[in-house]
């Protein structure tokens, strides 16, 4: 149903959402088209330069076979000028409020190549739009790179291993997961490995060959609802890392949370105590409960908040954006085994707007990082799920004594070759579940295997893109780097009428 301007509830929804307009998803379409009414009255801010449209135009024309400029051609100034505006773009909100993390976020995008690199997701798939539209689409990861997989608790609450940020999960061809985990272990064991060229591009290779190997056994077995890599049947390096993860929970929360009375937060550069919220946020994680239907397990006990604290300083792309660390009261109500809940603020996905188009797409913020989490970790985290607070949309997930990534500073060249071809499996796993309980409808490890046929062809196309995509993400951050200096990330692009 539209109304008189030809739109439907869910277009003016999402650009109620893309205003940050509060109790947007409780209102009805008239009521969602007076509140955008009125804020285009009272709203006198600048109007900041936007290319979302013109690249969602760009993808379809590529998804389309078009033949069209791309980005990734662009070269001196002209690219220089296209960074500038990405990461602009991407992190308006924050050069808004001159949001300190933000400077902190720039600056740690500037020290070092691979966080650059993890940091700028949008710059990165802005040059892949449309691309690879006639490959089977997956619940895609969205940011597939050596530290975005770990140590994480289950549904029971024991230690697993695999892939653990959501942050940019969409539906997209299977490929944009494998193409951008490709050049991420690339640029990690240059930079985090300090390993040459030639070792890089056997990791790569591991990884991708991980990838197919592992979606040709499961096409073939089907088994991926019920396979989970816990302790008892890890690899001996994941077997490692799950050892040194773990951590008594008394300890845990002794050493890096609790004050000395064990009643709340501690106070540090990390975490700031904001306990006069205490019950705002028991009404917030109680809408959780009921909102996200979650199964509260006896080790939460009543569920009861105890304090509230500011996480500060946590994370690469996330840096600049709100979070909340709730302390719940355990069942011995001694400090000695409580909970601590996440809440991290959301936002759109780095691929809206560049897969190419398709009946999955899905524009949500934090529901659609907790439908990610509970289609790629089957039995995972109990307490992961969505909800909207302040006129913002936040996910939530159970901060953990053994929640955990590889230091990939201490592997060794094999371990680099074995932690690779690891992850290719798990990322194969994760795929193949978006026919089980994600939304696609057909069975898709066959499409994939078939998809990607000769596996030699299809392993050195992928090396030869990692390559290439590296060395523009080289030059990218030579760019951004001279372009920092100059505070050139202290505005916005502001359209002057």
């Amino acid at each position: 149903m539209t109304d008189e301007t030809g739109e439907t509830r869910k277009a003016l929804y999402e650009r109620a959402q893309e205003r940050e307009i509060a109790g947007r998803s409780r209102m009805s379409k008239p009521e969602l088209a007076a509140a955008l009414e009125r804020e285009s009255h009272e709203d006198a801010r600048p109007v900041v330069a936007s290319r979302v449209d013109a690249f969602r135009r760009l993808a379809e024309a590529v998804a389309a076979g078009e033949f069209v400029l791309r980005p990734r051609v662009l070269t001196g100034h002209d690219r220089r000028l296209h960074v500038r505006q990405c990461l602009r773009e991407d992190h308006e909100t924050r050069i808004a409020a001159s949001s300190e993390e933000a400077e902190v976020k720039f600056d740690k995008l500037s020290d070092s190549l691979f966080s650059f690199f993890r940091g700028t997701a949008l710059l990165f798939y802005r040059d892949m739009a449309g691309d690879d539209a006639w490959m089977p689409t997956v619940l895609t990861l969205g940011d597939v790179h050596p530290e975005n997989f770990g140590v994480m608790p289950n549904v029971n609450n024991v230690p697993i291993f695999s892939v653990n940020d959501f942050d940019e999960a969409y539906y997209a061809p299977f490929t944009w997961d494998i193409k951008r985990g490709a050049v991420g272990f690339m640029i990690a064991a240059e930079t985090e490995g300090e390993l040459k060229r030639k070792h890089q591009v056997r990791i790569v290779r591991h990884f991708v060959r991980g990838y197919v190997e592992a979606m040709q056994r499961l096409a073939r077995e089907g088994t991926e609802q019920d396979e989970e890599m816990r302790y008892d049947n890890a690899p001996k390096l994941i077997r490692k890392l799950i050892e040194d993860a773990d951590e008594e929970r008394a300890e845990w929360l002794a050493d890096d949370y609790l004050n000395e009375t064990g009643t709340g937060f501690q106070s540090n550069e990390e975490l700031v105590p904001i306990s006069s919220r205490r019950d705002e946020f028991q009404k917030i994680t109680d809408r959780l409960v009921s909102e996200n239907d979650i199964e509260v397990p006896a080790r939460a006990d009543r569920m009861r908040v105890k304090d509230v604290a500011i996480r500060q300083g946590q994370g690469t792309a996330s840096l600049g954006l709100n979070r909340y660390y709730v302390l719940i009261e355990g069942p011995q109500r001694d400090g000695s085994d409580d909970l601590i809940i996440e809440y991290k603020q959301a936002r759109r996905s780095a691929l809206s707007g560049l897969v190419p188009p398709s009946a999955y797409e899905m524009d949500s913020r934090a529901e659609r990082i907790s439908h990610a989490q509970a289609v790629q970790l089957v039995r995972g985290d109990v307490f992961y799920g969505h909800i909207e607070f302040d006129g913002l949309s936040y996910m939530s997930r159970e901060r953990a004594p053994f929640r955990d990534d590889i230091d990939l500073d201490d592997l060794s060249k094999g371990e680099w070759k074995d932690y690779a071809g690891i992850c290719g499996r798990m990322l194969a796993r994760v795929h193949a579940l978006s026919d089980e309980s994600g939304n696609i409808d057909y069975d898709i490890e066959p499409a994939i295997v078939n998809a990607i046929g000769p596996p030699e062809v299809f392993v050195e196309d992928m090396v030869e893109f990692a390559g290439e995509s590296a060395e523009r993400v080289r030059r990218d951050h030579r760019l951004f780097r001279a372009d920092h200096a100059l505070g050139a990330f202290k505005q916005l692009d502001i359209v002057h009428r």
